[in-house]
Parts: structure tokens; sequence; C-alpha cells
């Protein structure tokens, strides 16, 4: 068991052989919470919103192509665009 102290602005270090297990390195990210009186952090991987919509697209199935040429693709843009578009509520 490791001891740590917390220090001013409330920091603490994560002893090394920790971080190492966990594979923790300078600017990764922990979520943070309190399970049991007791602290724990998580490794945690934040992407960005566009491309979390877009993974998000993926699963859904909602993709084109394969196309066999990038004439291909852009002949199936231009079909795409040409469809009307429904109108998306704002955020």
């Amino acid at each position: 068991m490791d001891i740590v102290t917390v220090k001013t602005k409330f920091q603490i270090v994560i002893p090394l052989h920790i971080r190492e297990q966990v594979h923790v390195e300078i600017g990764d990210v922990l979520e943070a919470n309190v399970e049991d009186g007791k602290i724990t952090f998580t490794p945690k991987s934040l992407i960005d919103r566009h491309l979390a919509e877009g993974l998000e697209d993926i699963r859904k199935g909602r993709t084109h192509g394969p196309y066999d040429s990038a004439a291909a693709a852009i002949k199936a843009l231009d079909a795409r665009s040409e469809r009307p578009v429904k109108n998306k509520p704002h955020r």
C-alpha cells in the first residue's frame, strides 16, 4: 500500500508502479469518482463530438461505398446533394 500526500491546490502524485500498471502517461484524462467513501480514478479516452457522431453512423450502418473510383464517389455525392434535405430542429 502506498501513501500519498495532498499538496497545495489538492494535487497528488500517483506512485510510479501504479501508473505503470494502468499505463497512465502525462496528459492522460482520468475520471474521478467516490465509491463507498473511497476516491477512485479511472483512465478515460475522450474523442471529438463530431468523430463520435461519425463512429455512431458507422455502427448504425449509415455509410456509403465502397466506390470503385473517386469519380464514382463524386457521382454518388452529387446524386445525394440533389435529394431534398429534411430540416432538422436546431439544438
